[in-house]
């Protein structure tokens, strides 16, 4: 006998895709571009290894940490963009419940 099981998502159900459910896949792309930026000028630009390692470190984790926590609980790649639409379009929405 065969038990079929039929699942419903409700419709306010928000499927977030994340890595390891920590971090949009989105902002990990935008961190590992990043990332290989800076692993790239520091190569050009320091000599020692530790001067390296404590350089990647300082740019870099930054960066990853805002990326997971973000600002107020949005993604911090959303959050730029609302500054940068509001940096050049200056509006103000007040929204009230009547």
């Amino acid at each position: 006998m065969i038990i079929k099981l039929k699942f419903i998502f409700p419709q306010n159900y928000d499927l977030n895709t994340k890595i390891f459910g920590i971090i949009d896949y989105s902002a990990a792309i935008v961190d590992a571009i990043w990332g290989a930026i800076v692993f790239v000028l520091i190569n050009l630009l320091l000599k020692r290894l530790t001067h390296k390692i404590f350089a990647f470190i300082i740019l870099v984790f930054p960066v990853v940490i805002f990326s997971i926590v973000g600002v107020e609980g949005e993604n911090l790649l959303y959050f730029l963009k609302y500054i940068i639409k509001y940096i050049f379009k200056q509006k103000l929405y007040l929204y009230e419940k009547k």
